[in-house]
């Protein structure tokens, strides 16, 4: 969603955390695991571009989407 978000490719959002296009795809599909070291960079990469991650209560500084509990999957 953030990705989305932000109207950046995979390759872009790769090259921004400094790993493959391929750990991207994998993450959102989720069809494989993802080191901590990977989401820890891809999360860096996309707060540099302006995303707010919220823990469960907070609410955005701002414009933005959240899920409902319920809604997830």
């Amino acid at each position: 969603m953030a990705r989305a978000a932000l109207r950046i490719g995979v390759r872009d959002l790769a090259e921004a955390a400094g790993v493959t296009p391929a750990t991207i795809t994998r993450f959102e599909t989720e069809k494989g695991g993802l080191q901590h070291a990977s989401a820890e960079a891809i999360r860096k990469a996309l707060e540099a571009q302006g995303v707010q991650f919220l823990e469960g209560g907070q609410v955005a500084a701002g414009p933005g989407v959240a899920l409902k509990e319920e809604s997830r999957h």
